[in-house]
């Protein structure tokens, strides 16, 4: 979180933003009402929860669940994320978000040797890999890409264990299913986080979920805050290799989701219809106002805006945007720092996509900032 700063220099950061979605901290330095700041630096949709959770989450409030343990075996979430995938039961393990998950994957990675780290990419994974002292190497990707997605994974790694984001954060970029599945006969252990997949239009047509029975060295990280908009509860689930998932199990804490998460996780996954509506919702939000966003991002004097599949896109120019990304957020408009992905820097913004006034609001005051 960066430093309270003097209102003077709007450009004065001492430390970077690791993370989108810091609307407390940020609304704290600013002086602003957190309710009266609109958040595109993190990509969450930007829409109410469906009526079923809400109703959930009241329902269990209401009953039993806050005073006893919760299940350390999430059996009934497991069951019904399986099903919707199609795959055994001992194959899931679901987690305090994905990022509880990322952590243990690297440390099933500190087993495996040296690790190979798309650059730029999300930094959790270094943070991970640090917990267990285990060594990675970053591999720079083409800064430049098509817009007729999905595209061919670019990259060829010689180390033992490769990451992967698809799409990527922070590119936007969707890799095709079939690039993806040469790297299992190359690599000894393969990390594919997909937390953003279920947004992408058709984007599960390039999930390697349905390869993981075949291949042990396959490792599929999913989050279901994106999708509805629930980051507070922290609810995710990693797909893998029964016995390497069974001593995840043994390792970690003995609790490790609320009773809430395992009860709206378990009522959303046993039903299709609110998954399936709320996909088809945000496909064509991204469709339509994505395609709206990027067209005007275009627009704007001395940017460059990148095509994205998903709902964050990114933007660059010549020169820094540090003072644009403060003025945008003395307006209540907060946009991603990417200092905090290596390989890109301060002359680059990730803007997640919202409601369509929201969007319009956006390029209004860039415009006005930028002219």
């Amino acid at each position: 979180m960066g430093k309270a700063i003097d209102n003077s220099s709007h450009t004065n950061y001492s430390k970077v933003l690791y993370h989108g979605g810091n609307v407390i901290q940020e609304a704290a330095r600013l002086g602003i009402n957190p309710n009266n700041i609109l958040d595109a630096s993190a990509s969450i949709v930007p829409f109410q929860q469906p009526q079923e959770i809400i109703d959930c989450l009241l329902q269990t409030i209401n009953g039993i669940e806050l005073r006893s343990y919760p299940d350390a075996h999430h059996s009934k979430l497991r069951e019904s994320i399986a099903k919707w995938h199609n795959v055994s039961p001992s194959m899931i393990l679901p987690g305090n978000g994905a990022a509880e998950l990322i952590t243990w994957a690297a440390r099933e990675a500190s087993t495996y040797g040296f690790s190979t780290l798309p650059s730029p990419g999300f930094s959790d994974y270094r943070r991970a890999l640090k917990c267990w002292n285990s060594s990675y190497q970053e591999l720079s990707l083409p800064l430049t890409w098509r817009s007729d997605f999905p595209e061919p994974f670019p990259l060829q790694s010689n180390l033992n264990v490769i990451w992967i984001t698809n799409p990527h954060n922070p590119t936007g970029q969707l890799w095709s299913r079939s690039s993806l599945e040469k790297l299992l006969k190359k690599q000894t252990l393969v990390i594919c986080d997909e937390a953003f997949l279920p947004l992408v239009p058709n984007g599960e047509k390039e999930s390697l979920i349905p390869l993981v029975p075949y291949h042990k060295n396959l490792i599929v990280i999913r989050s279901m805050t994106k999708l509805f908009a629930i980051a507070g509860l922290r609810l995710g689930y990693v797909i893998s290799n029964s016995e390497r998932l069974e001593e995840w199990q043994r390792l970690r804490d003995p609790w490790p989701l609320n009773a809430m998460a395992i009860a709206i996780g378990s009522m959303i996954m046993n039903n299709d219809v609110i998954i399936k509506n709320q996909i088809n919702k945000i496909a064509t939000w991204i469709l339509e106002d994505g395609h709206w966003l990027h067209i005007n991002l275009q627009t704007l004097k001395g940017i460059k805006a990148y095509p994205s599949s998903v709902n964050f896109q990114l933007i660059q120019s010549k020169n820094s945007l540090i003072n644009l990304r403060e003025r945008l957020a003395q307006k209540g408009i907060l946009v991603r720092d990417c200092r905090s992905f290596k390989g890109l820097g301060e002359s680059w913004l990730r803007i997640s996509l919202q409601t369509k006034d929201d969007n319009k609001r956006i390029i209004k005051e860039m415009k006005h900032i930028l002219n």
